[in-house]
């Protein structure tokens, strides 16, 4: 299989290729080659390949950073991955996406699933929607990966925030009304590796899915088993606070729980316990400390 991924320098693209399978050629494009604010530039290179696969691993993630830089963010999130997904269509070639929870405005308590309305509370949401939207329209094989809580050893995420605080500080506040399901990079490149993998063999349904870590968990839970899975001089006290005590530019779901129904029916996969990733992954942190 070949396989050309953009976004490889962060985490899930980092982890494509940590994970790729025997035999993958992989074609991998950062942000020095790739630039997804030059939306024509990379569809170009998508138009150009023999690849089987193009993953589409790059997004504008800075969440509150996006209220004030909208442009920016419609360009990464939803205008490259349209117009790379339409050079795709073209050939014919596989195009795999990943969004998030954040389409959804967090009301209600039971999980999400991919009919349900969508309603952004921001910016970011609200771009990340239009991408998944361009995608779908483009017309060719594709498959969209909705996920949650991304962490890895690498780049920046809540995990590597959490072990620094927890070094600095002996109380830590977190947020403890926002739930959902974390979900290490590694295990969203294996979905995707696993969906590549059925089309290659002719077993491959295009649409949208759902795929994110379990038990649901809030922030505040989170914090306190990467504390108590860290090795720490001392374990920092997590103080559960709401939402309203630690306010941001851009709104938060509240319930970012998603059903994940849909991909195992359709691909066998199961979603994973982030328990078992996080003790993953904070060995490898600790390992290269």
């Amino acid at each position: 299989m070949k396989a050309l991924v953009f976004g490889t320098t962060g985490q899930l693209g980092i982890e494509l290729a940590r994970t790729a399978p025997p035999g993958t050629l992989l074609l991998a494009f950062g942000r020095e080659a790739a630039d997804l604010t030059h939306p024509e530039a990379c569809a170009a290179l998508v138009a150009a390949t023999d690849a089987d696969v193009v993953i589409n691993a790059a997004a504008y993630t800075a969440v509150d950073a996006a209220e004030n830089d909208r442009e920016t963010a419609r360009l990464v999130n939803a205008e490259a991955p349209g117009t790379m997904a339409r050079a795709a269509a073209a050939r014919g070639t596989l195009f795999l996406h990943v969004s998030t929870d954040y389409v959804f405005d967090g009301s209600g308590t039971r999980p999400w699933r991919e009919e349900d309305p969508v309603a952004p509370l921001g910016v970011y949401g609200q771009t990340k929607l239009a991408g998944e939207r361009a995608v779908m329209a483009a017309g060719g094989p594709h498959a969209i990966l909705r996920t949650s809580w991304v962490f890895s050893a690498h780049g920046r995420n809540f995990v590597k925030t959490m072990l620094r605080l927890g070094s600095e500080r002996e109380v830590v506040s977190v947020v403890d009304d926002q739930r959902g399901g974390p979900t290490a990079a590694a295990d969203i490149a294996r979905a995707l590796w696993t969906i590549a993998g059925a089309f290659a063999a002719g077993r491959g349904t295009s649409g949208l899915f759902h795929y994110a870590g379990a038990p649901t968990v809030s922030w505040a839970g989170f914090a306190e088993t990467i504390f108590a899975a860290a090795s720490l001089p001392r374990e920092p006290q997590v103080t559960r606070i709401s939402t309203a005590d630690y306010p941001t530019p851009a709104k938060r779901p509240a319930n970012s729980t998603l059903d994940c129904a849909r991909i195992r029916a359709a691909y066998g996969i199961e979603q994973p316990d982030w328990r078992a990733s996080l003790a993953r992954v904070i060995r490898e942190l600790e390992a290269s400390a």
